[in-house]
């Protein structure tokens, strides 16, 4: 593992510089507030808004009539998977006009001179409902005689996506000595970033708009809004500065962003809006939400033949604009995990629902694929009497590069080896003895292993540039973008190592899309595999260019000259320094229009395959289900490590969410769409005395997928704690009879699976 080192952020964030959207102030701006629907299923009969216009310090009382008046249009989902029958895409309203389709929906916007007077008047607007039936399960929606939440939607289905084929899959299933049949529920869950969703919209007759808010993907967002706006790319800008997490649900076009710029042109002025925290919640993109029902077959030693899955996705009323990848197209790289399964197939139905929209969530399909299989596993083991380690390590994956039963092809790991490892870690022969002590003391110990294989990439293609200031600082422009994960550190020390410059001189620029030329942002644990190649590529490319600078500076064949450390050295020793090369390239003699700033777009770039293997042991507390997580601990393969001590606080972070998920938090709707879960004081997140120390380990190989031998590490905790807390809460209650019961492992749901059991 590499050396720890500091994050060159975090000055700034401890000393209170940080520049977060809603610290930010425009002079003369306006404060928005949305005014959202009450309802998850309704008609919209009439708005009367009269008296809100009238109120003191309103400037705007915003309205589907006055979008469609102004020209903004829905925003329109463009994702393009297979399905048959054809996917159905309707668009989806700024303001919702003549019905909403979920609790929180925003119906109107009220801009006034302060957020006090604009939160009155939205007291103020008088809508008149005709209310609905809701449906909020996907299976029901499906029902014949289920109301229908779009009419282009027959069956409330969106899409129907197939991967794999199902005949010889069902052929091996049915030549299998062993099928488990088993149905678990990915419930649905908040990312819940510490900064919820910001924006300030601003409006110039001669540049156009300016979107600054909290963001992901700031060229993505941009694309998405054009049409919704109906101007040309050069009238949009649109940025970020620092940004207080997002973990995908920062990535995609809201509403509000639309809302904010349209009431910008129309009053002259800023406009402001910040979410409070349960519209953030029952108004932003929620994540997972896909039930599966799935077959696995094994020979009578163990070997795994087939598995076929049948997942529905529940997509929420609208489609959020990553919708519906996560829940379908993603999972089927990781649906059979880290193991050599000769037939897969899995079948995903995209369902509508009168509930928020559900898309991208850290890790995106791949918890979801993973999830399932590792429960498949262990509770295949339990049933048919394996031992749950040899099981997976006589299925894993050994022989690389491993061409999958659906196409991908894995082109390294050491995923034995973790499995070993992580074993060994686990301390299993000394199990029995601290079962026993808990047993003791009226307890129930469960120990569970659970692994994942990741795909790493997100969208394949990546741009960076590389300028070289007049101020002599030296300029890396990526397209990726941080929102917490320590970019800024990692990206300046790549640059400084490879220019051979101090890191006092490397300027970071992210985020905005007059500042870079493309990107797609932070999604799919991407940014060093691609963001990381493309500054390599940039860099490349820059030095290719200064060598011939520096053979006419040295009088030197330019074959003669290398860089290293900051400087073109020619054979004899002679040497010339970066910074001079830079400042003669930009000299009309030299023919080069831009000097040696250099950019470089990576395109179909490879997937990289993170992979690795947790051990959780849990105690419970029959009397009262209540779960405690005891230790949690893995080994991980991420290829190269360029700043462990970053890598290890990004895996930290994703098993708090996927523990987080697995040991209590949940949105929960009434069978009116209520959402019940839409503040902190009824969404159980994670609380730090609630984990453990973690100890997780890297035994990584390094890929050739990129020049860095990097795979992503992002996402993995995320991928791999769900389950692995899981397995051992069901190992903890199978030793008392008690069934498997479905995430999140509450005390309430413990404690009736146990006194089901008595």
């Amino acid at each position: 593992m590499s050396q720890p080192k500091g994050r060159i952020e975090d000055q700034r964030f401890i000393t209170g510089k940080g520049r977060f959207t809603a610290d930010l102030v425009r002079r003369g701006q306006a404060h928005g507030v949305v005014l959202r629907s009450p309802h998850a299923h309704a008609d919209i009969i009439g708005i009367d808004a009269d008296d809100a216009r009238a109120a003191p310090g309103v400037l705007a009382v915003i309205t589907a009539a006055d979008l469609a008046k102004a020209g903004v249009g829905p925003i329109q989902n463009v994702s393009t998977i297979p399905s048959d029958p054809p996917l159905v895409r309707p668009p989806r309203p700024v303001l919702a006009g003549e019905r909403v389709r979920h609790q929180g929906e925003p119906v109107a916007f009220i801009v006034a001179e302060t957020l006090a007077a604009a939160r009155d008047a939205a007291d103020l607007v008088l809508v008149d409902y005709r209310e609905r039936p809701a449906l909020i399960d996907a299976g029901l929606a499906q029902a014949p005689d289920a109301p229908q939440i779009w009419d282009q939607a027959p069956g409330n289905r969106m899409c129907v996506f197939q991967a794999g084929d199902r005949a010889a899959a069902e052929a091996a299933l049915a030549a299998a000595d062993h099928v488990l049949d088993l149905t678990v529920d990915n419930h649905r869950v908040s990312a819940l970033p510490l900064e919820p969703r910001a924006a300030i919209g601003e409006w110039d007759a001669e540049t156009g708009y300016a979107l600054t808010l909290t963001g992901q993907g700031v060229h993505g967002i941009k694309n998405a809004l054009l049409p919704t706006l109906g101007v040309e790319k050069t009238m949009l800008r649109v940025l970020a500065h620092d940004v207080g997490g997002g973990f995908g649900a920062k990535n995609f076009a809201y509403p509000e962003w639309a809302l904010v710029l349209h009431a910008a042109k129309a009053l002259g002025r800023p406009v402001k809006w910040v979410a409070e925290r349960t519209e953030d919640v029952t108004g932003g993109a929620h994540g997972r939400a896909v039930k599966s029902r799935a077959r696995l077959g094994l020979t009578r030693d163990g070997r795994f033949t087939a598995l076929l899955a049948e997942m529905t996705a529940d997509l929420g009323a609208h489609l959020s604009t990553g919708a519906p990848g996560s829940g379908t197209v993603s999972v089927t790289r990781s649906i059979h995990g880290i193991y050599a399964i000769p037939n897969v197939c899995m079948i995903a139905t995209g369902v509508f629902t009168n509930t928020a929209p559900v898309d991208a969530y850290r890790g995106a399909g791949k918890p979801e694929g993973n999830y399932l299989m590792e429960r498949l596993v262990d509770e295949a083991a339990r049933q048919f009497g394996f031992d749950p380690v040899a099981l997976r390590l006589q299925n894993a994956i050994a022989d690389f590069p491993y061409k999958t039963a659906l196409g991908f092809v894995v082109d390294s790991g050491q995923i034995v080896e973790t499995i070993k490892a992580a074993d060994a870690l686990a301390d299993r022969p000394g199990f029995a003895e601290r079962r026993a002590a808990s047993a003791a003391r009226g307890m129930l110990r469960g120990q569970g292993m659970a692994c994942f294989l990741e795909s790493a990439r997100g969208a394949a293609s990546e741009g960076a540039e590389i300028r070289f200031a007049d101020d002599g600082m030296i300029e890396v422009r990526t397209g990726t973008e941080s929102n917490g994960q320590g970019h800024e550190t990692t990206f300046s020390d790549l640059v400084a190592a490879r220019l051979g410059a101090p890191l006092g001189e490397i300027r970071y620029i992210q985020a905005d899309t007059a500042e870079t030329r493309m990107g797609h942002g932070h999604g799919g644990a991407r940014s060093m595999h691609m963001g990381g190649t493309a500054i390599v590529g940039a860099i490349d490319a820059a030095l290719a260019k200064g060598q011939g600078v520096a053979a006419r500076l040295l009088q030197a064949a330019p074959e003669t000259v290398s860089f290293k450390d900051g400087s073109f050295v020619a054979s004899d020793g002679r040497s010339v320094a970066l910074s001079d090369v830079a400042a003669a390239a930009r000299q009309p003699e030299f023919g080069l229009e831009t000097g040696l700033d250099s950019f470089w777009q990576w395109d179909d770039a490879p997937i990289t395959w993170p992979a690795g293997a947790h051990v959780a042991e849990v105690e419970i507390d029959p009397e009262t289900g209540h779960v405690e997580l005891l230790s949690y601990a893995g080994v991980d393969d991420y290829g190269a490590i360029l700043n462990g001590q970053l890598i290890e606080g990004q895996v930290h972070g994703g098993l708090a969410q996927g523990i987080g998920q697995a040991m209590g938090e949940q949105i929960v709707y009434d069978g009116n769409g209520q959402c019940l879960s839409a503040t902190l004081m009824d969404y159980a997140a994670p609380l730090a005395r609630s984990l453990p120390n973690f100890d997780i380990r890297f035994e990584g190989q390094p890929t050739a997928a990129n020049p860095l031998g990097v795979k992503g590490s992002g996402q993995a905790g995320a991928i791999a704690g769900a389950q692995t807390v899981m397995n051992a809460v069901r190992d903890a209650l199978a030793s008392t009879g008690a069934g498997a019961i479905d995430m999140p492992a509450t005390p309430e749901k413990v404690w009736r699976a146990l006194n089901a059991a008595r």
